[in-house]
């Protein structure tokens, strides 16, 4: 159990970090590889010691390792099912970003949030000053929120200063 689990744990923990569910599932092996040395030195020592308390120690000493090693897992995959802002994103830094959009003069219903433990999407109104628009634009700005801050699934919707209606912020606006 401790070589498969300590090898799977490492096998997994080496490769898409960045996916929630790979790390949850590297950290649950590595938990049981560190739960099955636990009981397997604390059997040895016993053993030849004879000494009674050793047990529950390491039983508190593995339970510690694990809750720490699991709440940043917890932590974001709560944060996934309240659909916030994931930890990696800068909303102002995304924010700043389209409001240097040449033509920009505005932007709200700005919105952010993990689709998955690897997709991000988001939702803006840009307000514009120009009096046309071009796919290109919209396409090169969808680019770049990917390129820049990981965001694949953006959702732009285009509208003329007059005629700009802003909804109730949102529960992650900025």
């Amino acid at each position: 159990g401790i070589v498969v689990n300590g090898l799977s744990a490492w096998l997994l923990g080496r490769g898409r970090r960045d996916d929630l569910n790979v790390r949850a599932a590297a950290s649950h092996l590595a938990a049981d590889a560190a739960v099955s040395l636990g009981v397997v030195l604390t059997g040895v020592a016993l053993v030849f010691t004879r000494w009674s308390w050793l047990d529950p120690v390491v039983s508190l000493l593995v339970s510690a390792l694990i809750v720490g090693s699991t709440w940043g897992i917890l932590r974001e995959s709560l944060d996934l099912a309240m659909d916030a802002v994931p930890g990696r994103i800068d909303p102002a830094a995304v924010r700043a970003y389209l409001e240097a959009v040449p033509g920009v003069v505005d932007v709200h219903d700005f919105h952010i949030w993990a689709m998955s433990t690897t997709e991000i999407a988001l939702t803006a109104h840009l307000v514009t000053d120009r009096a046309t628009l071009d796919d290109d634009l919209t396409a090169r700005i969808a680019h770049d929120l990917s390129e820049r801050f990981g965001i694949v699934h953006p959702t732009i919707q285009w509208e003329s200063p007059g005629r700009a209606q802003p909804c109730q912020q949102g529960r992650n606006a900025p």
